[in-house]
């Protein structure tokens, strides 16, 4: 699944993914092919879609863009910018304050939780 969607440019279905849900867990999401960091769960929203929704990524080196005239339709899709992974789409239908709406499926995101960060950080320090 996850070579599918990242490397084929398949799509997850709606409401199935691994993090379409919002959670309170901050950290970030990276790609799950390279692991770069994409996506802050600050900047994650409820889009209704099914898929998890940014309304911006973490840096915009990280991702890159380019049309997508597949399936009758024009859309701009969305890769990661250091591996080429296939993330998903941007529409221009997003919350303030971009207005942008990354719609990305879940199988190409590896999410990094905060907390777990700071206590691996802080038993390496302890070794």
């Amino acid at each position: 699944e996850v070579f599918r969607i990242t490397r084929k440019k398949g799509t997850e279905r709606a409401f199935t993914g691994k993090y379409w849900q919002q959670s309170s867990k901050q950290g970030v999401y990276n790609c799950r092919c390279c692991g770069e960091a994409l996506f802050a769960t600050e900047a994650k929203f409820d889009s209704g879609t099914g898929w998890p929704s940014f309304y911006q990524a973490m840096h915009n080196e990280s991702i890159a863009e380019h049309a997508d005239n597949s399936l009758f339709a024009r859309r701009t899709e969305v890769v990661c910018a250091k591996c080429d992974a296939h993330l998903g789409h941007v529409f221009p239908d997003g919350p303030a304050p971009t207005g942008l709406r990354f719609c990305i499926n879940s199988a190409s995101l590896e999410f990094a939780d905060s907390a777990d960060s700071v206590e691996n950080e802080e038993g390496k320090d302890q070794n």
